[in-house]
């Protein structure tokens, strides 16, 4: 009869065994399903309680995760080291303590137990992860048998919980990278400083389920000011224009590496003046946001506990400073793009301003140089004493002002054959190309460019040869609002001219209007509301005075065509 109950015995412990398993893998909740566990446990065992603690790796204490016939509420800690629990978990060893009373490592959790007995739950290196405790209101309660099958139950019980552990581990790796990707997406697309730092510290702050994230931008003179904060508003810390050095970011700025702080609201924290106005936060995270050894600022990640950061969330945050630092620099590459193409379109406006006065200038001198030939032979059958003859020294004389205005107007608008030089018109192109990358981007555009085998040399003003290119591709990408591509291609031609370089730009536009392409390169003339019509004008007088020409090859719903021609150096 004894070998048929210690079979059943037996055969009853592997079934409570794989139903353990099952009770904490197979549910949202390890709390939930420890508390089944215990349940379980503590009925096989005929236990008059039973408790399982787990171990908190940031405070290093076990704190009690799942109770039975235990009557309180209240959170139940132990070090390591102190009571049945903390000394099982200490030295990784089941223990039974046939009465309790005579033990003085025991501290009493209910008042009715009499003997007890725990097993570690371990981890693969044989570290405890948590210990689970049964009581019994008897003295003797427990034998050693009972003990070895305790152990069996808790390792199940641990392979259990780390597993879960590792699935709820990559589960979170799998939603902080797909939050990561999008956090990415939406941090490049930032053009304003002001909405890349909110969107910064409101993602971080809810990837690592923070209580609170700042973001402190750096000035020259070396202080300190708020870029962003995201968490409660009445514990926005106050610290613009402090030296970096009285603040808790100084090693990070310093160091250029990440620094944590475990618990900030000791004595020493006290008067630092970058940390925020909440008594609740506990531990912190800094990360330096720094592109190309240049450091804008710094990341700083609170929370209410006592937390040690794991390597998976320093590898987040330096990620997400990262992309900060990218992002940050696209936006101030922008604004300069905005800012040089302002300047194109007054430049644009000026040059053309120059030409319409050099134009006039010129209609202006024909007439006058009649005039002063006619006026040369008159005068001369007045008497000496005639008071005419003044008259037509006065008219003299502003004949002579007005000619040396003209010259004055025609000379200036003269470019100094000394700003020309020769140059690679494949580097004109690039060196094009790089101005409006990020714009290019922005817009959605694609720019390929296929130079020539050959290298061909043309002497030619750089900076108007880049400004007519520009005001092509410019326009080619107004052409295209949905986005589209652009295509540039070199080679050399011969003409009777000579040998020359050609440039055929093209697009993936709508077109230019059928009513307006034959007069496309004249002055004031756009088929665009906000266009001055000057562009292209512009590019023709620039390439006709390089003596080159421009001309529209090809236009339609599926793109547009210029090809552009200047002389090669011989």
């Amino acid at each position: 009869m004894k070998s048929s109950a210690s079979h059943e015995s037996q055969h009853n412990l592997s079934d409570l065994r794989r139903e353990i398993t099952g009770l904490i893998q197979n549910v949202p909740d390890t709390t939930i399903g420890l508390k089944s566990a215990i349940d379980k446990i503590s009925s096989f065992f005929k236990a008059d309680a039973g408790l399982i603690f787990l171990l908190n790796a940031d405070t290093n204490l076990l704190e009690l995760e799942a109770h039975c016939h235990l009557k309180t509420n209240d959170k139940i800690t132990l070090s390591q080291g102190h009571g049945i629990p903390g000394w099982v978990a200490w030295h990784a060893k089941p223990l039974l303590i046939p009465e309790v009373a005579l033990d003085n490592r025991y501290r009493s959790i209910r008042n009715d137990t009499q003997s007890q007995m725990a097993a570690p739950l371990l981890a693969s290196e044989g570290q405890a992860i948590g210990v689970i405790v049964l009581e019994s209101n008897h003295v003797s309660g427990f034998t050693q048998d009972q003990l070895k099958d305790l152990s069996l139950l808790t390792q199940d019980t641990a392979d259990a919980i780390l597993r879960y552990w590792e699935l709820e581990r990559l589960r979170l790796k799998a939603k902080q990278f797909e939050t990561l990707l999008s956090a990415g997406q939406t941090l490049v697309s930032k053009l304003e400083p002001q909405a890349l730092f909110e969107t910064l510290t409101r993602d971080t702050c809810r990837m690592l389920g923070a209580r609170s994230c700042a973001l402190y931008i750096i000035n020259e003179n070396r202080t300190l000011k708020l870029g962003a904060f995201s968490g409660p508003e009445d514990t926005t810390p106050v610290c613009d224009n402090v030296t970096i050095d009285s603040c808790l970011i100084a090693t990070a700025v310093h160091t250029h590496k990440p620094v944590s702080f475990v618990n900030i609201q000791s004595k020493e924290y006290t008067d630092i003046a970058d940390l925020p106005k909440d008594s609740s936060l506990q531990s912190v995270h800094i990360t330096p946001v720094v592109y190309e050894g240049e450091i804008f600022g710094v990341l700083a990640v609170y929370v209410d506990k006592i937390h040690r950061f794991a390597n998976d969330e320093k590898r987040i945050c330096s990620s997400l400073a990262g992309l900060g630092a990218v992002a940050l620099q696209n936006a101030r590459l922008y604004n300069r793009v905005f800012q040089s193409e302002e300047s194109l379109r007054k430049n644009e406006r000026l040059t053309m301003l120059g030409l319409l006065t050099s134009e006039i200038a010129h209609e202006i001198r024909n007439p006058l140089t009649v005039l002063k030939l006619l006026h040369g032979g008159l005068g001369s059958d007045f008497p000496h004493d005639d008071p005419r003859h003044t008259d037509m020294r006065v008219i003299s004389e502003k004949l002579d002002q007005l000619e040396a205005i003209v010259t004055r107007v025609l000379n200036f608008g003269k470019a100094p054959t000394s700003i020309h030089s020769r140059s690679l018109l494949s580097e004109i192109v690039e060196d094009t190309i790089v101005l409006v990358r990020l714009k290019l981007a922005q817009s959605n555009v694609k720019l390929s460019f296929t130079p020539s085998v050959k290298k061909l040399v043309v002497d030619v003003h750089k900076g108007q040869i880049q400004q007519v290119l520009l005001n092509l591709i410019i326009n080619a990408m107004q052409a295209m609002p949905a986005g589209g591509i652009i295509t540039i291609t070199s080679a050399d031609e011969k003409k009777e001219s000579g040998a020359v370089a050609t440039l055929h730009v093209s697009d993936s536009g709508t077109g230019i209007p059928e009513a307006i392409k034959d007069r496309i390169f004249d002055s004031f003339l756009s088929g665009r509301p906000d266009g001055t019509g000057l562009g292209l004008a512009i590019a023709k007088r620039v390439l006709q005075s390089h003596y080159g020409d421009i001309t529209l090859t090809s236009t339609g719903p599926k793109g547009t065509t210029f090809l552009i021609y200047l002389p090669l150096v011989k």
